[in-house]
Order: structure tokens, then sequence, then C-alpha cells
């Protein structure tokens, strides 16, 4: 597999930076783009939930991508990979800032996170990949790189719309191509040049889509006969691809982990938590605006703080060796975030609302490094890189869904009690934490040179 970690004269740790620079800036599309959306609503004069699809298409186009671009390294290499990701990034940007509706710019969204898509699949399968001695220092470094990016987010969201336009924020994500030729060098093998199951990839992303559209068919004033053909398609999509499964074990989605209950519940741990953070993210910069009378700007600089928290939990969880104590920081941390979310459903107000957004950041951290820690380890090297972006496409889509079904719900219940039911998601995340696998296999003595004595 290409993803072999070079020994870089700047050691793991540096390697890890570097690693986190490239995923960090997907971070923007959610977070700095949270912050942006009321000013998306008033200038293009769309309502909350069409403004929704502004992240709704994101994810969901970020997940899916991830994955293809995952097992495109795979059979690629990094290197090819990153060039042909950093391509479409740069497409994706520049329709999005040349957007005239809101249509043009879900769709400039789409192929942006299709882009940011291949630079966190390149950044998991670099990571994934570190010899067994350098990854607890490569993650350390990748997990500071990120909580750097975390904290920075909804400042920067808040300053660059401000100060200049929305169009830059929503276009942020594109800064991972500075960090991508830093990056290249890490890569020092070549792809296995097997074929990318192009079938099951494109069942897969029927699927996801049409289950999206079908939450929305409601706020999106779906005619039924549209609603009853994206239903269609959806069962459709849905049914073929269990087939494909069962049929090409190797395929887009390897039939041995649907089957792997570790995988299984690290998937549904990032779900949780990234579902909590996106619909968060949808729900808190609107309310504190329309509600609370802040502006952008003042969005952006209260959340920082508290996004601070997640520089701290992610550096702590890097930092941690034993799965135990790292299970159990996840646990409390997206616990913490639940409760503070219900609280902020059930009683309102500014702080609690900005402490539930700031816990989220910090559950995104501590779970994405523990779980790229943990199915490091668990997933077999020639698998990883298309392991990896797959559990990352089931955070994404999670998060896609919460923030559509947030969405879905603000019309009759309105954003803040909608938030409420959400909190499910995090609560989720919090005891399935705690079933995470405790144990990190040893890594394998190298074979004895031939004649060698024992």
């Amino acid at each position: 597999m290409d993803a072999a970690v070079a020994a870089a004269p700047a050691g793991a740790r540096s390697a890890g930076v570097r690693v986190g620079a490239l995923f960090g800036p997907a971070v923007f599309g959610v977070t700095a783009a949270g912050v942006a959306l009321p000013d998306v609503g008033a200038e293009l004069r769309a309502g909350p939930a069409e403004v929704a699809w502004v992240l709704t298409a994101h994810a969901l186009a970020l997940g899916l991508r991830t994955a293809f671009f995952g097992r495109l390294s795979d059979a690629w290499g990094v290197r090819r990979t990153l060039a042909a990701g950093a391509i479409v990034l740069a497409l994706g940007t520049v329709v999005c800032l040349v957007a005239p509706d809101l249509r043009v710019l879900v769709a400039g969204r789409f192929v942006l996170a299709a882009g940011s898509g291949a630079m966190s699949a390149c950044a998991l399968a670099l990571t994934a990949a570190a010899a067994p001695e350098r990854r607890a220092s490569m993650l350390a470094g990748f997990g500071a790189s990120m909580a750097v990016f975390s904290a920075a987010a909804t400042l920067a969201g808040g300053v660059v719309t401000e100060l200049a336009s929305w169009r830059i924020t929503l276009v942020l994500p594109a800064l991972s191509l500075l960090a991508a030729p830093l990056c290249a060098g890490l890569a020092v093998r070549p792809g296995t040049g097997a074929r990318v199951d192009l079938t099951g990839a494109g069942l897969l992303t029927g699927a996801a889509s049409a289950f999206l559209i079908l939450i929305q068919a409601g706020t999106l004033g779906l005619p039924g006969v549209a609603a009853a053909v994206v239903g269609a398609v959806f069962v459709v999509a849905a049914a073929g691809l269990a087939l494909r499964v069962r049929r090409v074990p190797s395929g887009f989605v390897p039939r041995r982990l649907v089957g792997d209950r570790p995988y299984l519940v690290a998937a549904a741990v990032g779900i949780g938590v990234y579902g909590g953070l996106f619909a968060t993210m949808y729900a808190a910069p609107q309310l504190l605006v329309r509600e609370h009378g802040m502006s952008v700007l003042a969005v952006g600089a209260w959340l920082l703080p508290g996004a601070v928290v997640g520089v701290v939990a992610s550096r702590a969880v890097g930092a941690v060796r034993s799965p135990r104590a790292r299970n159990t920081l996840l646990a409390a941390v997206a616990a913490a975030f639940a409760a503070v979310l219900l609280a902020a459903a059930l009683a309102g107000g500014a702080v609690l609302l900005i402490a539930a957004a700031s816990l989220g950041f910090a559950a995104f951290s501590t779970a994405q490094v523990a779980v790229t820690a943990i199915m490091s380890a668990h997933l077999p090297p020639a698998t990883r890189g298309g392991g990896m972006g797959l559990l990352n496409l089931a955070f994404f889509a999670g998060g896609a869904t919460a923030s559509a079904l947030t969405a879905a719900l603000s019309a009759p219940l309105g954003l803040a009690p909608s938030l409420a039911v959400i909190t499910l998601f995090p609560a989720t995340a919090a005891l399935l934490s705690l079933t995470l696998p405790r144990a990190v296999p040893a890594p394998s003595p190298p074979a004895a040179p031939a004649g060698a004595r024992p």
C-alpha cells in the first residue's frame, strides 16, 4: 500500500503536524461556515432550512469523497490522489466564489468538499500507516494540529465574514492546498494498482444522498411524486449496495468491515459526536444572531475560548497510551457535550449555547484522534486507506443527517427545541465509547534473517 511514512528528519511529531495541517482545514467547512450562515441567508434571501444545505451538502460530499479517495489512495498511492484532490478542491473554490445564487453555491460546496475529502483521506492514510513505534508521536502531532484548526475555526469564520466576505469563509477548506506539497514526500510507496469498485461507490452515494433529501422533503417542499421517486432511489440503491457487499467481498464497502464489531462501534461513536457538532453549528450561530443580537464576529469570538478546550482535550487524548483511559476520556467529553446541549435546548440562553458549541469542538477533536489511534492498529495495512475513509464517511454522513434533521424539526418546533432531539447523538456516543477496543494488538516482531540464530 502507498502510505508508508518515510522517516523525516524532523521526526514523527513533525510529520503528524503536517498531516494535521492537511486534514485540519476541512473543519472550516463546518464550524467556520456555520458562523457565516446568517449572512449567507440574508444576502441570498434564503430561509434557515434552505441555508442548511450549505452545511448538509458539504458534509455529505466530504464524507463520500473521503471514503472514495481513501480507496483511491490504496490503489493509486497518496501522491497521485493528492494531485487529483487538489484539482477538485481548486475547482470547487472558484465555483463558490462566483456563485450567483444558493443552488450554484451548494453545488460549489459539494465540489469543494469532494476535494477536501481527498485531502482528508490522504491525511488519514498517512497517519494510519505510520510504523507502530512512531504512531503515538505522530498522533500527538496530528491531534495538536487538528486542535489548532478547531480552536481557530469559529473566530476565523467571524473575522473573515465580517471584514471580508462570507464567500471567502465558505472556501477556507482550500487552505489544505498549502499543506499538500509538505505531505507528498511522506508517501514513499506506490499504490497497489487494484481497481476501485465504482459500482459500489455509486450505490453508496445514491443511497446516502437520497436519504438526506428524504429527511428534508417537507422543508424543501418536494411534491409527493418527487418524494416517492427519491424514496424509490433510496430503496433501490440501498438494496443494490447490500447485494453488492454480499457478492463482492472486497468491493467499495468490504464485507469484512460490515461484520467487524469494533469498526462498527467506532463508526457509531463518530456519528454521534459529529451529529451533535454539526447540528449545534447549524443552530447556535443563528440563535445567537437572531435571538441574542450578536454580530457574526461576536459569535466567532465568543466561541473561541471554549474551542481552546478542544485543543487541550485532543492534545491530552493524543498523548494517552492506555486504550482504556483514552476511551474513558472520550466518553466523559461526549457526555458533557450531551448534557450541556440538552440544557441549552431546554433553558436557552447565550451562555449555554456557547458552552454547548465549545464542548462540541472538544468532543470532535477527541473522537477524531481516539478513533484514528484505535483503527490504525485494528485495520490491516492493505485496506487502511479505504477503511479509514469509510469510517469518516460514516462520521460526516451522521453530521449531515443531524444538521438536516435539525433543519426539518426547526419548522414545527423551532431551532432551540430541535436541539433537544439531537442530544441523543452525543449521548449515544458517550455510552458506546466505553465499549471501544481496550487493547491494541502488539506489532509483529520482524522476521529473523535467514540463517540467524534465535
